[in-house]
């Protein structure tokens, strides 16, 4: 279940400054599990992902790579969406046992197989979260949630 409504936000990542095309998308735990479930368009936005956070194009995600994306999604900066000031040492922490979940070999990188099976972990536990009820969330275009509601838009379009 989802609805749209576009807007553009300020963004607030450290990676990109400038204006986010937002939406306020209502979804539910089966759109993202439905968009997991299909390889074909899981595996392109991942492969699609990784190979933007992969700057030196070796491969592999170092910490500083992956931390960019981490940092961008700002969960620990704000507090229902209001600046708030974090210690910076919680912060590294949090950062680095996020990057321990995703490096599964302890090689210090993440190779792409690490990087898909964490993020799907990570949207499966999100649906299991969210339950069947359909909740309002404000999605930045491009990421993941965004293009499962999408998918799953375009899936109920080809059946109309």
């Amino acid at each position: 279940m989802f609805f749209t409504l576009q807007n553009k936000t300020q963004a607030k990542s450290p990676i990109c400054l400038g204006l986010y095309d937002t939406s306020v998308e209502v979804l539910d735990s089966a759109t993202i599990v439905n968009f997991v479930e299909d390889e074909e368009a899981f595996n392109g936005s991942i492969c699609d992902r990784f190979a933007l956070l992969d700057s030196d194009h070796d491969g592999l995600l170092s910490y500083a790579e992956l931390l960019k994306e981490l940092q961008s999604l700002r969960v620990f900066e704000t507090h229902f969406g209001i600046d708030v000031k974090t210690d910076p040492k919680e912060l590294a922490r949090v950062y680095n046992s996020l990057f321990v979940q995703f490096d599964h070999d302890s090689s210090g990188t993440v190779d792409l197989e690490e990087f898909k099976a964490e993020t799907k972990r990570m949207m499966l536990a999100m649906a299991n979260g969210l339950g069947f009820l359909p909740v309002q969330m404000v999605l930045e275009e491009g990421s993941f949630l965004k293009k499962a509601v999408e998918r799953e838009s375009t899936k109920l379009a080809l059946a109309a």
